[in-house]
């Protein structure tokens, strides 16, 4: 059986697809308020700046890939209006359960939906936008959820990728001291799991860099391809065009 990694682990890949699925079904009562202490609520910024960056209009179809508990979704759908099709699709079980219900409490009314991302169960230019926010760094097989995303695209659609990224070099070090120590740290006294935040701190580490990520949604037949960098690198939006 093939091999993979999960964090700084080698392992079976279907063995990653069953560990990754066991943390987010740990963290997933929890997952906003450790999004916030983590962040100190500037993934609310790097979403709003994606939200923009998407332009999402009356009548718009959007898949949004790995959405956890609907952050992105709920302002798609409000943008794209009662004309639109907004779906928010995970992999997770437990995380489509609880953004379906941050959605419902918000008054928010669209369809959710269990979703492989390297199977993704639409048909041939579909969507005139696709998300995926902090959740690529967790799928086995990168390249083919990238094809995937850009298969269900209409021509003139754009895929958005916001996900962790390299830091800025003079920052590596207190990133990785934040990274290894702080997050676990907040991870037990919070969600009562510090493996699951030691994970999300190696993965990030084992996750292409941004030029890396270019070049791989470039392969994946989008166009176009450009990056921005939030807060000094933490993270990058990539935004690609199908033509």
């Amino acid at each position: 059986m093939s091999k993979t990694h999960f964090g700084f682990q080698q392992v079976n890949e279907e063995e990653k697809a069953q560990k990754v699925a066991g943390v987010f079904h740990s963290v997933a009562s929890n997952y906003d308020v450790m999004n916030d202490l983590m962040s100190a609520g500037m993934h609310r910024v790097w979403k709003a700046f994606t939200i923009a960056q998407a332009n999402v209009r009356p009548g718009y179809k959007v898949l949004d890939i790995a959405g956890g508990t609907g952050d992105l979704a709920k302002a798609f759908a409000r943008k794209a209006g009662a004309t639109g099709e907004v779906w928010l699709t995970d992999i997770n079980e437990s995380m489509v359960r609880v953004g379906r219900g941050r959605l419902h409490d918000a008054g928010v009314i669209t369809p959710t939906l269990l979703c492989d991302a390297e199977k993704i169960p639409f048909p041939d230019h579909y969507f005139d936008v696709v998300t995926v926010a902090f959740g690529l760094r967790n799928m086995t097989h990168k390249e083919a959820a990238l094809a995937e995303m850009r298969r269900v695209l209409k021509h003139g659609g754009k895929l958005l990728v916001l996900e962790f990224s390299k830091v800025w070099a003079p920052l590596a070090q207190a990133y990785d001291v934040y990274s290894f120590k702080v997050l676990p740290w907040l991870g037990d006294k919070i969600a009562k799991d510090a493996e699951s935040y030691r994970y999300l701190a190696e993965s990030i580490r084992m996750h292409p860099d941004q030029d890396t990520l270019k070049t791989m949604m470039e392969a994946a037949g989008l166009e176009g391809v450009r990056y921005f960098n939030l807060s000094a690198g933490v993270c990058a939006l990539h935004i690609g065009t199908k033509y």
